[in-house]
């Protein structure tokens, strides 16, 4: 299960055969369907599609398939280069464009790639959207332009310091803050395109930065995925320039991570958390995360006087609660910032910008921010599918099991306890469950895990 369909986009391992990896054959499919659906949903003269990508191995092979099949369409593409997640969002609406495809794997290892899909305003498209791309590949029902109605690409890699601009020009980024502060902080760009992006964003904010792993040539030095298992490098860099701390992010600069001045993690949960504790000292309103985020959200939330709001996992849904809500600021517990005076899109560089105001304008170290939120610990687990496993039944007998307590059954099911919870659901982009939980010290959280893992593969058979 190396090919996943998903509504957000394609995601697969490059190589093998077509249909089961993401082959040349699978790209120009979906970009093709992606390129139908496009011209089938607004009727009009010309079309425009922005194309990004990350640093990884495959991307600018995959980006020249994807662009020329959208030129094949008749569409025209505007070609970003090496870009970020986020850039390629806010660079959609900029350019007046139809849509925008990315292409990357996010956290996934080198030999994933995939294509995300953007709609006019830059944001992901929902489910309905999503199916139709799905039908229209599956069908094959795409017709491509002839000769003369062939699209055009127009390079343009000016985006990324655009998206900064954008940044610096939010009323609560204090840059002369930050620049009074002087701050010193270790960047891990994972050898992708946030090597480019946060210290060209961190220069202009006048923080002196510090390079590690910011080459963007797709040779991931260690396991992309910001977790603290994969961070031993960053973490004695920290402490050994006496930084005052440590940002991490992910190959396509989604997901932020921070560690401290002592060369310890901040805690990915915590960077929506402290970006809202700013925001909502300065904004007054609600605040919205997925049931896998951690409830020190919820807490700060409140003691701000705003509402928190748990959508189901995935951008798309936590952007929907964030407009019906009116959140102010929102996101993921992975580390997704989402600040919607800047776009509906989790972005690193919006996240940087609000925590570099936050520290300079509070005076405390990172550590010292921490100290000062909820304490709660989270074990992320994961049990690996089989394809007979039943897994919609074996979450409904988890669900029936446990129906006596707070039970939330939107996306998996979600078990809260009095001082712990468990969020078991089906990933969207790894054929594996996910176990999270979370309670008030590390070893309950752990213990909690194992022993829900140990009762599913109990129930499952394993």
């Amino acid at each position: 299960m190396t090919l996943i369909k998903s509504i957000s986009g394609i995601r697969g391992t490059i190589g093998g055969t077509t249909g089961d990896n993401l082959t040349p054959i699978d790209a120009v499919k979906f970009a093709a369907a992606y390129g139908a659906w496009l011209k089938n949903d607004r009727t009009k003269e010309t079309y425009r599609v922005v194309v990004g990508r990350d640093a990884r191995i495959s991307g600018s092979m995959i980006q020249e398939l994807v662009m020329n099949t959208l030129v094949g369409m008749g569409i025209h593409v505007i070609d970003l280069g090496l870009s970020t997640t986020p850039t390629v969002e806010v660079a959609v609406p900029m350019e007046h464009a139809d849509g925008g495809i990315i292409l990357t794997a996010s956290h996934n290892p080198k030999q994933w790639n995939a294509l995300k899909l953007l709609n006019s305003k830059g944001e992901f498209l929902n489910g309905v959207e999503g199916e139709k791309i799905l039908r229209y590949a599956e069908n094959e029902d795409f017709t491509f332009a002839e000769v003369d109605d062939l699209g055009k690409i127009t390079v343009n890699d000016a985006y990324i310091d655009l998206h900064i601009d954008e940044v610096l020009d939010l009323e609560l980024v204090d840059v002369d803050a930050i620049k009074a502060a002087k701050f010193k902080v270790v960047v891990d760009g994972v050898n992708s395109t946030g090597g480019i992006a946060i210290p060209r964003l961190l220069d202009r904010l006048g923080v002196i930065p510090v390079e590690l792993y910011c080459e963007p040539n797709g040779h991931f030095p260690h396991n992309p995925e910001p977790l603290k298992e994969h961070l031993g490098d960053i973490c004695a860099l920290v402490v050994k320039e006496k930084a005052d701390f440590g940002i991490v992010v992910d190959p396509d600069v989604d997901r932020l991570a921070f560690i401290d001045e002592t060369g310890e993690m901040f805690g990915e949960e915590y960077t929506l958390v402290a970006c809202a504790d700013y925001v909502l000292s300065e904004t007054k309103g609600n605040t919205v995360s997925n049931l896998s985020s951690s409830r020190a959200l919820r807490d700060i939330t409140r003691k701000h006087g705003g509402t928190y709001h748990a959508s189901a996992v995935g951008e798309v849904n936590v952007v929907q609660l964030m407009k019906d809500t009116n959140a102010v600021i929102g996101g993921e517990g992975n580390g997704g910032i989402i600040y919607p005076a800047s776009h509906y899109g989790r972005d690193s560089l919006v996240g940087t910008a609000l925590f570099l105001t936050h520290l300079a304008k509070g005076n405390k170290t990172v550590s010292e921010l921490k100290a000062s939120y909820p304490p709660y610990f989270m074990s992320k687990q994961k049990i690996q599918l089989t394809p007979e496993l039943d897994v919609d039944g074996l979450l409904e007998t988890m669900a029936t099991t446990y129906a006596h307590e707070d039970i939330s059954t939107i996306d998996g099911v979600k078990i809260d306890f009095e001082h712990h919870w468990v969020h078991l659901r089906k990933s969207n982009t790894e054929p594996i469950i996910r176990i999270y939980t979370e309670a008030g010290t590390q070893e309950e959280a752990t213990r909690v895990a194992d022993a829900m893992i140990q009762e599913i593969k109990k129930v499952a058979g394993l």
